[in-house]
């Protein structure tokens, strides 16, 4: 089966799951406060990528 082009699509290496979560990161070190870089998310592996990016999710 082919993903619809319009579902987002999980950020996690290797998954193509449709992504029902949004993981905002900032690197503090690189980027201001306000600067976010957004992760996406399937139920599986939020837990996992909100682990590796130190941050929460919405």
């Amino acid at each position: 089966m082919v993903p619809d082009p319009e579902t987002p699509i999980c950020s996690a290496k290797g998954c193509r799951a449709a992504a029902v979560w949004v993981l905002a990161w900032n690197n503090p070190k690189v980027h201001t406060p306000e600067r976010r870089k957004t992760w996406l998310a399937c139920e599986e592996h939020r837990e996992h990528l909100s682990q590796f990016l130190g941050c929460g999710a919405f």
